[in-house]
């Protein structure tokens, strides 16, 4: 009969003092919680509460299972697994209470801060900062349950032994693997490129989604996704419409007829402009830029808040004023002319006196 209950006591007494302190620590976290809504520091440790219950039931059954004198002849293989789980579940807490930690750091920083760029610096930095604490702390779990095994320990000798000659064909192996990893870190704390930047990069327009030790992943218009190395933002020169200041300055063009409206389309651009929302109001001009054989190149510029309003703004004005000048000035649209050109004044009498032709006489035609 003791032999029964023993274990039965031993193992239910560990299960039930972990879900007792679980629900104590959880209720404790819900209510500081309630009291403080400034910080989600207690809602973010809640999420740790998987976790922490293995802990404290790992570390009751590791510390108690001798009592319990159950399979004694698999006694070893049992604690030595009892020993993995409560290596693997405390790393795992370390995580959850790591990333809580940054979350809410973050969150105030977010706060207390209103420049939209410095905010996108910040939390590029974190989420990288938590990719690498969380490598470091898998690492160290990995390591410390191989330690486990006796063999491993052994091991460990002829191990450090051959590091440098291992580091040396790992560094060779694995050299475009390191150059990302370092690129990460370069663009995190160098602040070339941030989560949330609108960048132009191979001819793609998108805007950085997701910057990892490794890779990053741009986000097109057309909600494709292109990943490409960290190294490529290194190494090769790309269009941060983000850096700095958010406002940008938009360019819209038209190839129109030498007979184009140019100042009441200056008029109608400022129309325009006053019924967008996207415009800031900063500037707006209209000019002619270049001029050929057959046309006149008109060029708008407007200026907008950051990268998106001014693609809004860009496609607004370009629309409207085409859509107006069909319906006003429709000579203004290129053509090709095939009427009589417009020809010089009549010429002069020669020294004989006898009157040279008028050119009017000539009928000419000129196609463009």
């Amino acid at each position: 009969m003791e032999n029964l209950l023993r274990p039965v006591i031993v193992i239910g007494g560990s299960v039930l003092i972990t879900l007792a302190v679980g629900w104590a620590t959880d209720r404790l976290l819900c209510k500081a919680d309630a009291r403080d809504h400034d910080t989600p520091l207690w809602g973010l440790l809640r999420r740790g509460r998987v976790p922490y219950q293995l802990v404290l039931c790992a570390a009751l059954l590791r510390g108690s299972y001798d009592q319990a004198k159950l399979l004694e002849r698999h006694q070893a293989g049992i604690g030595r697994t009892l020993t993995l789980v409560l290596i693997g579940s405390a790393a795992w807490l370390v995580i959850r209470i790591a990333a809580a930690v940054v979350e809410t750091t973050y969150s105030r920083y977010a706060r207390a801060h209103r420049d939209p760029a410095r905010v996108r610096r910040v939390r590029t930095q974190v989420e990288l900062i938590m990719r690498v604490v969380s490598a470091i702390v898998i690492v160290v779990a990995i390591a410390a349950m191989l330690l486990t095994f006796p063999a491993m320990r052994a091991a460990g000798a002829s191990l450090l032994a051959s590091a440098g000659i291992l580091g040396i064909v790992a560094g060779v192996a694995a050299q475009s693997t390191l150059s990302n990893m370092f690129a990460g870190l370069q663009i995190a704390f160098g602040d070339m490129v941030r989560i949330g930047d609108t960048v132009v990069v191979d001819g793609e327009w998108g805007t950085v989604e997701e910057i990892t030790l490794t890779f990053l992943t741009v986000r097109t218009w057309d909600e494709r996704r292109i990943t490409m190395p960290v190294s490529y933002f290194t190494s090769k020169p790309f269009e941060n419409w983000s850096r700095g200041t958010p406002q940008m300055t938009g360019i819209v063009y038209w190839h129109l007829d030498h007979s184009a409206p140019v100042e009441a389309m200056r008029e109608k651009l400022r129309d325009i402009l006053r019924q967008c929302p996207a415009w800031d109001g900063r500037a707006y001009g209209l000019v002619v830029t270049d001029s050929t054989p057959t046309t006149i190149q008109v060029r708008a510029l407007v200026t907008a808040k950051d990268a998106d309003d001014i693609w809004t703004v860009r496609v607004t004005v370009r629309e409207q004023m085409i859509t107006w000048l069909m319906a006003e000035h429709a000579y203004a649209l290129p053509r090709v002319n095939t009427s009589e050109a417009v020809l010089p004044p009549q010429r002069l009498p020669s020294r004989d006196g006898a009157s040279l032709r008028k050119d009017h006489d000539l009928p000419r035609t000129r196609r463009s």
